[in-house]
């Protein structure tokens, strides 16, 4: 049997109808920007396999961190215990973090570091005996598929069987250009009328929305308008975070600073899941007590594994170097000039572009939605010429490793353009 038909008998793979969809393809091993798989064919990962991966696949530096740490201590419990690899992660990320960042908190991925920080924003206002219930998210988020990550997510297709069953959710509208107001005014509204804990928010971009992009102004003057009503503020950074945007977190960007941030994806460089959620001392010291029961109660068996520790220092030191730096302005002034080509295309609505991140939005004779006909066009399109490029709908993005090169960028804007044309 071939590795798919094996699949096919044992596997259930994310996001899929297994009664609609096609075959996955196996792939049997990767290098840098590079995917091969069981038969040969060869692709270019213009996605970093799901935003994870920014230095290339079989990245023997993190590789070889990673093999020495599993031939010291591999993992131990986190409970009551402590090691160096968490420490030295800790510190690390305090010294790139906004300034009031003080305390980590270790996950297992994206929806739990946002699971982590939506509880600690409604047990702080519990532990100081204040009812705030409610959580404020942007229309159109999407912060994980874990209950209170998902309660936060308003794309309706994922969520729409758990109606009902969710923490209370208030959604206002994404400060886009020209809508800033709309959507200020729905912040003060909210939380004039409810009880809010929390704000979170994916910063400056919203990645399974389609890479919708907003102003760093528009995202302050939000979270002035929270500071003011004393609601927490949390950037969802799973996606953005590690110099998807030009800078190291999208966060730099803004003048004002967060209460809470969540970290994972490109956090191990691809390798081994974990996430992170970071604090504030403030949102610390409410869980601080003699009281027992103000302590947070929650907890993984891999939290902060040594191994994903090893592995994420090795990728903070990666990125941090004059190369991989030199690489990211690279990548984006490529998709700039790709952008003024492509936007002027009679079959293009739009195209942007922030840091390493570009979007393009195609024209259609009909409404698409998220996994529509357009949609499942392009990606066979793609997959056919072997690029790997995953569209939202009519929206087709580049989310590139940074260590891919310009004649595999190249191929990858060629690919979209005759998809463009094939459209």
């Amino acid at each position: 049997m071939t590795l798919t038909e094996k699949d096919s008998q044992y596997l259930w793979h994310p996001y899929t109808q297994h009664k609609t969809a096609q075959t996955p393809i196996a792939i049997s091993r990767g290098e840098g920007a590079l995917l091969w798989d069981e038969n040969g064919k060869e692709y270019i990962d213009a996605i970093a396999s799901w935003w994870v991966n920014p230095f290339g696949h079989s990245n023997r530096f993190i590789a070889d961190a990673i093999y020495e740490q599993l031939t010291t201590l591999e993992h131990v419990l986190f409970g009551g215990f402590t090691h160096e690899p968490a420490i030295k992660v800790a510190e690390k990320l305090i010294e790139i973090l906004p300034k009031n960042q003080q305390k980590i908190f270790f996950s297992d991925n994206g929806s739990t570091a946002v699971e982590v920080a939506i509880k600690v924003a409604l047990q702080f206002f519990f532990n100081k005996n204040e009812k705030r219930t409610t959580i404020i998210a942007f229309e159109n988020a999407f912060h994980g598929d874990t209950f209170a990550a998902m309660a936060a997510s308003g794309i309706s297709f994922y969520t729409q069987a758990f109606q009902g069953m969710f923490i209370d959710v208030v959604r206002i509208p994404v400060p886009v250009k020209g809508q800033e107001q709309e959507s200020y005014d729905a912040l003060k509204d909210v939380i004039q009328k409810d009880n809010c804990a929390g704000f979170i928010f994916e910063p400056l971009v919203q990645g399974a929305a389609g890479m919708v992009m907003y102003e760093p102004e528009a995202l302050a003057k939000l979270m002035q308008i929270c500071k003011e009503h004393n609601v927490l503020t949390i950037a969802d950074e799973v996606m953005t975070g590690f110099g998807k945007t030009g800078k190291t977190f999208a966060m730099d960007y803004v003048t004002e600073v967060p209460d809470m941030i969540c970290l994972s994806k490109a956090l191990t460089g691809g390798t081994i899941p974990m996430a992170i959620t970071t604090f504030t001392q403030e949102v610390f010291d409410a869980f601080y007590d003699d009281d027992i029961n103000k302590a947070l109660f929650h907890g993984h068996t891999f939290t902060a594994n040594p191994t994903g520790c090893a592995a994420a220092l090795a990728s903070i030191d990666l990125l941090h170097t004059e190369e991989m730096q030199a690489n990211i302005e690279r990548i984006h002034k490529s998709h700039l000039d790709f952008q003024k080509k492509i936007e002027k295309h009679s079959k293009v609505i739009t195209a942007r572009t922030l840091g390493v991140i570009f979007a393009v939005e195609i024209k259609s004779v009909s409404e698409e939605s998220y996994y529509g006909s357009m949609r499942t066009k392009l990606y066979n399109f793609f997959i056919d010429k072997g690029v790997v490029l995953r569209p939202v709908g009519n929206i087709v993005y580049i989310l590139p490793p940074y260590i891919m090169s310009d004649e595999q960028l190249q191929k990858v804007y060629k690919t979209i353009e005759d998809a463009i044309e094939m459209v």
